[in-house]
């Protein structure tokens, strides 16, 4: 197939994430706003154009007051950075639906190369669906804020899981 032009589809698509909270449970959220735009054929990433732009301020926790803090600057600091971008720079196909898509992930400022495990789901018609995933460490993006628990351990992990489920349509 040609190369064509992909955007996602916000309302069947979730950019969510998962932090473990007190050293004992997850705590997931997700961004509302976010938008693609992918160049290429989705049954063959490797020569595709990918680039991801994330709304930080529409971080949704399901907790008003915990998003306010995560809006702060003691994590993302919209404000002064309003956006986390992907843009991807070499795509490698592990077999036939699976890639490792890798790229510029910037956030809080810092840019960082991180690698996405990406499912090609599938196509019908002029729609295509990809999973993906990677976990990075908040505090290489300068989110280095915690606290220290009493019983030992931290409030909340370094790591945190990135998960996408993506729907695009064909422009």
């Amino acid at each position: 197939m040609a190369r064509e032009q992909w955007t996602v589809d916000e309302t069947h698509s979730v950019v969510e994430f998962s932090v473990r909270h007190m050293m004992i449970s997850n705590v997931k959220g997700n961004f509302n706003r976010f938008s693609a735009h992918i160049e290429g054929d989705p049954h063959d990433l490797t020569d595709a154009s990918i680039k991801f732009i994330i709304d930080a301020s529409s971080i949704d926790t399901r907790k008003e007051d915990r998003d306010e803090h995560l809006r702060s600057a003691d994590f993302f600091e919209v404000d002064k950075y309003p956006e986390i971008t992907f843009t991807a720079t070499n795509i490698v196909q592990k077999t036939s639906d699976t890639y490792d898509v890798t790229g510029d992930f910037d956030m809080h400022g810092v840019s960082k190369l991180i690698t996405f495990n990406v499912l090609f789901e599938g196509q019908v018609d002029d729609v295509a669906g990809f999973s993906a995933d990677t976990e990075i460490n908040r505090a290489d993006f300068g989110l280095s804020w915690n606290s220290t628990l009493e019983t030992g351990g931290v409030l909340v992990s370094e790591k945190v899981k990135i998960n996408l489920d993506l729907q695009l349509h064909k422009d």
